[in-house]
């Protein structure tokens, strides 16, 4: 009996506090306009935390679809693990390493010396934070991820018997970043918000199906 409540923790930590807390995250998430006026303190702080929460969103959809075969649950995981590679690569390049190099830069007294170097990591066309001609690859790869993995998700699911409301949600919440372009607000929050929602309301519905099966 302990060990079933234990999994049924994990997995609501997983599922619905990793998006969630990624959501609030990206509440804080600066807007860069002029990289030398950055919040240093608070791009860093954020850009290290979504190294590890990029991932645990993607986990969270997949344990959505624990058990489930076929070709939308297989599209789902393969979707998913290329949105938590691109975005940790993307936010390792244009987030942490552009912290670190205007950290640098206002440390040595000349930051302006620094603006051509730290140009060539955000404007860069596969890992920068805003691209010359268009969205750079890997955010843009991303974010196609997302959305294909939690469409194929809800599809995955609604085969399953699921309702129609949650499954929606789910299906919906993966294009927050691709419709506002940015997973700093409001992309990243609408997108990380919705996806705990669905998540957590697909979960009480498995818990009371459990429940009822059980009486």
């Amino acid at each position: 009996m302990s060990s079933r409540t234990d999994v049924g923790v994990s997995e609501w930590a997983l599922v619905v506090a990793a998006p969630w807390v990624l959501a609030v995250l990206e509440v804080f998430h600066p807007h860069l306009h002029d990289p030398l006026q950055l919040d240093v303190r608070t791009w860093l702080v954020v850009h290290y935390s979504q190294i590890a929460l990029f991932p645990l969103a993607a986990f969270s959809v997949v344990a959505l679809i624990r058990g489930s075969t076929g070709i939308a649950p297989a599209l789902c995981r393969v979707a998913m693990f290329v949105f938590a590679v691109s975005y940790i690569a993307f936010d390792t390049a244009a987030g942490v390493v552009t912290g670190i190099l205007v950290d640098a830069a206002r440390q040595s007294g000349h930051p302006e010396n620094w603006r051509e170097a730290i140009d060539a990591v955000w404007n860069h066309r596969i890992v920068g934070g805003v691209g010359v001609e268009s969205a750079p690859l890997l955010a843009l790869a991303g974010a196609i991820a997302l959305s294909v993995g939690t469409v194929t998700a809800a599809i995955a699911l609604k085969l399953r018997g699921r309702p129609w409301a949650p499954v929606i949600l789910l299906g919906l919440s993966g294009f927050g970043i691709g419709v506002f372009q940015t997973h700093a607000w409001p992309g990243g929050p609408v997108t990380f918000g919705l996806l705990g929602i669905a998540g957590a309301w697909l979960l009480l519905l498995s818990d009371r199906a459990q429940s009822t099966g059980a009486a």
